[in-house]
């Protein structure tokens, strides 16, 4: 966040990280939702007659599955308790640096987690060779619209 290109704003240094801290804390109650949903299923999952019969394989994917929605969860929740440990020291600018970073180090592991997720939800019902196409169009759909076209759309417009 602090190497975006200048937007003309007529705003400060504190300001502008001020500002790019709220915009990422309302980008994090976006993604928090989302993997806290996912993780009460996959909770909830492990208590289910189909799940004690499934095979390794689905043990396993679910295992990942959950350590991925896990360690989401704690990069999501970073920037929060780094926030208050920081609080009253003068770093705003590292304080956004670093959180940027855990935010984004949070969405690529909700992105497996999603991938992981549907997997499992479609080996049983679909068997596992549609499940895997469908898990990896799932990755490749998340992988085009997080991770490609920002890419894109931020390389034009550094350009």
């Amino acid at each position: 966040m602090n190497d975006e290109p200048a937007d003309h704003r007529r705003e400060t240094e504190a300001e502008r990280l001020d500002r790019n801290f709220d915009e990422l804390l309302q980008e994090l109650r976006v993604s928090q939702t989302g993997v806290q949903i996912l993780f009460a299923f996959l909770l909830g999952v492990s208590f289910t007659q189909s799940f004690r019969q499934a095979d390794s394989f689905v043990h396993i994917v679910y295992s990942v599955t959950l350590l991925l929605c896990a360690l989401a969860t704690a990069l999501f929740i970073g920037p929060v308790a780094l926030h208050r440990m920081l609080f009253g020291l003068g770093s705003k600018g590292e304080l956004v640096k670093v959180s940027s970073r855990l935010a984004l180090g949070g969405l690529y592991a909700l992105l497996l987690a999603i991938t992981g997720a549907v997997l499992l939800a479609l080996d049983d019902p679909l068997g596992r060779p549609i499940a895997l196409t469908l898990a990896g169009g799932a990755f490749v759909v998340l992988v085009g619209l997080w991770v490609v076209l920002p890419a894109r759309l931020r390389a034009q417009r550094l350009t």
